[in-house]
């Protein structure tokens, strides 16, 4: 009774993780061999264990990860332009702290978008913050955030996640609107927080596609400034034939 008593206040405490620890650790004979001293550490240490997983969980809920990927599934056999040097590189997130950027681009299908989200799921799982969202998703968003007054707390959001992903950037032309968008998003990211921008369009040709000349001179030398640039090249991860070695997880 009297540890049914002590598992009750221990979640209404939200004690959660040490009061199921408790339970299993009682039913185990083995764990009567250990002293006090011991048996509270351990409880001690499973709290931390589920309070860290209940953190990284949520972490990745926020993120809005496109797929799952992890940067030990690359695939370097083939041939598109991936250096192994800067992606172990850039699986110490150090480069997140630093803020600064990474900019990838390539044809469709050569995995972009997976590197993109392998590295927003590295970077969630040390305990950063991190957003993903498709350009289109993006402008759409801040567009709807002027019409019921929040556009300013849209920025805001945007500007306090440690790791903000942007993909499928430049689909289309941009609009004025959506350019200032993106030069107040930049903006306010610059030297504050990190940066993750996958593009179909060569990164050199950003500046024109960008649009207005002024603008897209903020816009890059904000993006451009302390980035990481991946430019793959080569065919479409998709069309690839089935006799080949199987690479689902490996598209853009």
């Amino acid at each position: 009774m009297l540890n049914q008593q002590t598992m009750s206040i221990l979640y209404s405490l939200k004690l959660n993780g040490m009061a199921r620890s408790l339970e299993e650790r009682l039913a185990d004979p083995q764990q009567a061999a250990l002293s006090h001293d011991d048996f509270v550490g351990l409880l001690v240490q499973d709290e931390k264990l589920y309070r860290d997983n209940q953190r990284l969980r949520r972490l990745l809920k926020k993120a809005k990860l496109r797929q799952e990927a992890c940067l030990e599934d690359i695939n370097y056999g083939v041939s598109r332009g991936l250096s192994r040097q800067v992606i172990l590189e850039l699986a110490n997130p150090q480069w997140i702290t630093a803020h600064h950027n990474v900019l990838i681009s390539g044809p469709t299908g050569v995995g972009k978008s997976f590197i993109a989200c392998a590295l927003g799921n590295t970077a969630a799982r040390t305990g950063y913050t991190v957003l993903y969202m498709r350009a289109p998703r993006l402008f759409e968003t801040l567009q709807q955030s002027r019409g019921d007054g929040s556009h300013l707390k849209a920025l805001a959001r945007l500007s306090r996640v440690q790791l903000l992903i942007i993909d499928d950037f430049l689909l289309t032309q941009l609009t004025d609107i959506e350019r200032r968008d993106l030069l107040e998003v930049i903006e306010d990211r610059y030297q504050a927080g990190a940066t993750i921008v996958a593009s179909q369009c060569p990164i050199k040709d950003w500046h024109p596609n960008i649009g207005d000349l002024t603008l897209a001179d903020a816009i890059c030398d904000r993006l451009l400034h302390n980035a990481y640039k991946i430019e793959m090249r080569g065919e479409s991860m998709r069309t690839r034939r089935p006799s080949s070695k199987p690479d689902i997880k490996d598209l853009s």
